[in-house]
């Protein structure tokens, strides 16, 4: 079962914050609130708090979401049978809205459970689901983003569509990426390219970073070492060493490499969290 949702004039189910709730404090707060039973729109008013508290340092989500330019669903389980098949319809149909659309664009999928008790557990759930989700994607791999999980080029690929994937967790180390829900955001990677062809991506990158290490201190090192090493070390959030694996096996009917195109080969994006 799941319910989707798109922000912008619905009722709010959650409370509001105090005023001097700081971001860290907020995250708290919501993660005890039960939302793993609320209805679909608390989930999202909860997700439209966190990224509209003034201390979240993502400026992508932010305007994503003042522009109502989200799709966000709500599903049951992470680990749920159907979760595969009902990720790839509606990430289908999300890729064909946007289809020529200028600006930022997320696909959002929050899941109800199970909350993860550590990094560890949250890392392998997200993997888990996004192997189920590439052994059911009948199309082929994304033009011009590697396919094989190691390559500094690759990027995930889904109906066809390459994405830059930001996991959320309450157990997340990083403030920014404690989200009350196990989520996943799904990020066009053509949007990055139009930021740099418009000059914008080194600007919007570092003032996302300096937002950051304000919150918490420190950039995600993760993101310090992106474009010298796969995305998906980003993925869910977790600290890895160089010689880390993504636990991921893209099946060679993907499309082999890809064929990253020159203007994958930095394959950077301004995610700073």
């Amino acid at each position: 079962m799941s319910t989707g949702t798109r922000p912008g004039g619905r009722a709010t189910s959650v409370a509001a914050p105090p005023d001097d709730d700081d971001l860290e404090q907020l995250l708290g707060r919501l993660a005890g609130a039960g939302l793993a039973h609320a209805p679909a729109e608390g989930v999202g008013d909860a997700l439209e708090q966190m990224v509209g508290h003034p201390e979240f340092p993502c400026l992508g989500a932010k305007s994503v979401f003042r522009r109502g330019s989200v799709e966000h669903v709500v599903l049951d389980d992470m680990s749920g049978a159907d979760v595969p098949e009902s990720l790839l319809a509606r990430l289908g149909e999300f890729a064909r809205d946007i289809d020529g659309e200028d600006g930022f664009h997320s696909f959002i999928a929050t899941f109800r459970g199970p909350v993860p008790a550590d990094e560890a557990a949250f890392e392998r759930a997200l993997f888990e689901l996004l192997q189920r989700l590439h052994d059911a994607d009948d199309d082929e791999w994304a033009p011009g983003v590697g396919s094989d999980p190691n390559d500094p080029h690759f990027a995930f690929s889904v109906g066809g569509t390459a994405y830059f994937i930001v996991g959320l967790h309450p157990a997340a180390s990083r403030v920014a990426r404690r989200a009350p829900l196990p989520t996943l955001v799904f990020n066009p990677h053509e949007q990055f390219e139009q930021l740099r062809e418009e000059g914008r991506f080194e600007r919007m990158r570092g003032a996302i970073r300096r937002r950051d290490k304000d919150l918490q201190g420190s950039i995600n090192p993760m993101v310090a070492d992106h474009g010298e090493a796969t995305e998906a070390m980003q993925y869910s959030g977790r600290a890895h060493g160089a010689d880390w694996e993504p636990p991921l096996e893209v099946h060679e009917t993907a499309g082999g490499d890809a064929g990253h195109t020159d203007r994958a080969d930095d394959s950077d994006t301004p995610e700073g969290t």
